[in-house]
């Protein structure tokens, strides 16, 4: 009885594919969901599928001259819901999904392939402009307006001469008001920065000794409350923002997941305080964070250190014999998401039991 007062985590739809599949996101406001990837011959491809009485029809298939790596609605209003896509390429092109045929904003963004892609919309969230945030091999971190051509409007780069480690993981933040901005950006090494946009300056970096695979806010448009890491070496660190020690920086817990690498980390859209990580090993599991009495405290000498929480364990469940490649809820039902993984399948999943968290 215990385990059934659990959430349960359901594969609904299963659907194999016949090209490697690197990301899957729900299109806004619909029952469709966009999923990308690469063909044998080293083409991309975005399909385009409807959920329809339990099955997945293919509504749209577009294909590209080259593999395209990640995806994402989030730089688009609802009412458009344009797709943002970075390719093996470094080019960066952003698609009206009803005439794909031609990208309505494209730029060279990197030099080479762009491994991870986030967006925030001011005219969603009522804060700021809609911006593009990608990450590269090529060490470079870019902000892109698709208002503005050609040029981005922030990069964020090693000096000439110092070693560019490949930034693996982005994630935007803090996007509260028309003038704050933060990114954070994860790299091979195990690095971890956040960069201020409006100050334009480096604002907190550390290192969590493996590389960092996912990176993302509880929500990226509140002032800056929790950002979780999830690295190689199957471990989630999970930092509280609320408070920066000028020299201990932000408090933050360790916790070992998967026991193998943890590719990403999503939070739930409707619950900031759940999110999920997938797993090398085909597996995902879903965590509750829990807050402590206190949220900061007075050091030794009466600077303001923060104080974390401690995370549980909701649920873990094995989906595939290969590592989940990428997860996105749904923002418009709760506990419903789509998954991909590197066995080439598709699947809608189903998370019961979420409104009792």
């Amino acid at each position: 009885m215990e385990k059934l007062a659990k959430p349960q985590i359901i594969s609904h739809i299963e659907k194999s594919l016949d090209y490697s599949i690197f990301d899957a996101k729900w299109v806004p406001c619909s029952a469709k969901l966009a999923v990308i990837g690469s063909r044998p011959r080293g083409s991309g491809v975005i399909q385009i599928f409807e959920v329809s009485s339990g099955e997945l029809d293919l509504v749209k298939s577009i294909e590209r001259s080259c593999s395209i790596k990640c995806a994402t609605f989030k730089a688009s209003s609802l009412r458009e819901r344009h797709l943002a896509a970075g390719d093996f390429k470094g080019k960066l092109n952003l698609y009206d999904l009803e005439d794909a045929s031609v990208p309505i904003y494209s730029a060279n963004a990197h030099t080479e392939i762009i491994n991870a892609i986030d967006g925030v919309a001011g005219d969603s969230i009522g804060c700021g402009a809609p911006e593009i945030l990608t990450g590269s091999r090529d060490g470079s971190v870019k902000v892109w307006d698709p208002r503005q051509k050609d040029k981005p409007v922030a990069v964020m780069e090693p000096k000439e001469g110092e070693t560019r480690r490949d930034c693996w993981s982005v994630a935007f933040g803090n996007s509260y008001n028309d003038d704050d901005r933060v990114v954070v950006s994860g790299y091979d090494n195990g690095d971890v920065k956040m960069f201020d946009l409006r100050a334009m300056a480096l604002r907190w970096e550390s290192n969590l000794k493996h590389g960092v695979c996912g990176i993302e806010f509880d929500r990226r448009d509140i002032a800056m409350n929790k950002l979780v890491c999830t690295t190689l070496q199957g471990k989630i660190y999970l930092f509280d923002l609320r408070t920066q020690h000028p020299k201990k920086g932000f408090a933050y817990l360790v916790e070992k997941a998967h026991s193998s690498t943890v590719w990403l980390v999503r939070h739930l859209p409707q619950n900031r305080e759940i999110f999920a990580t997938g797993g090398g090993n085909g597996s995902l599991c879903l965590w509750k964070y829990h807050y402590p009495e206190k949220r900061k405290v007075a050091d030794s000498e009466g600077i303001e250190e923060g104080i974390v929480g401690n995370l549980k364990l909701l649920q873990h469940s094995t989906l595939s014999s290969q590592p989940v490649s990428s997860l996105d809820w749904s923002p418009d039902k709760q506990g419903l998401a789509v998954c991909t993984s590197f066995d080439q399948c598709v699947r809608v999943i189903i998370t019961t039991r979420l409104n009792l968290y």
